[in-house]
């Protein structure tokens, strides 16, 4: 089951259109889905957590707590909305993609994949782009 949670005023505009996209990638993977909670959410609350859990000080776009079982996806993402609105214009991209981008972001970590050197990165990447193109021909 996936849940959307708004700690802001923004919401999606697609809610089911999303879950299946999300769904498939993980089916996609021979992932099945667990609970995957999606906590969208402003700076000043993502921060917070970032210091309390993390240890982190510093603005980020994305937290994601993992609670997968083996290949059952399950875990927390908490996404700041106004991060994501920033990187977009940084990144010279839509909103929407950025978005879509930071959320199956989250959910390719739980499936195992990294983003600390290079390599895991260029993978981490390969992955996002397939996802987004079969976002963007559904």
């Amino acid at each position: 089951m996936i849940t959307f949670n708004y700690e802001t005023s923004f919401e999606l505009k697609d809610e089911n259109l999303l879950e299946k996209w999300i769904e498939n990638v993980v089916s996609d993977q021979e992932f099945s889905i667990g609970e995957i909670n999606y906590i969208f959410c402003d700076d000043a609350y993502l921060h917070k957590l970032n210091v309390q859990f993390l240890n982190h000080d510093t603005l980020t776009d994305i937290i994601s707590f993992d609670n997968t079982l083996g290949k059952q996806v399950s875990g927390d993402i908490f996404i700041s909305v106004e991060r994501v609105v920033e990187n977009a214009k940084d990144f010279k991209v839509s909103f929407d993609e950025e978005l879509h981008r930071v959320m199956i972001h989250g959910v390719l970590h739980y499936m195992g994949y990294k983003d600390k050197t290079d390599d895991e990165k260029q993978q981490m990447r390969t992955a996002e782009d397939k996802a987004i193109l079969v976002l963007s021909n559904w």
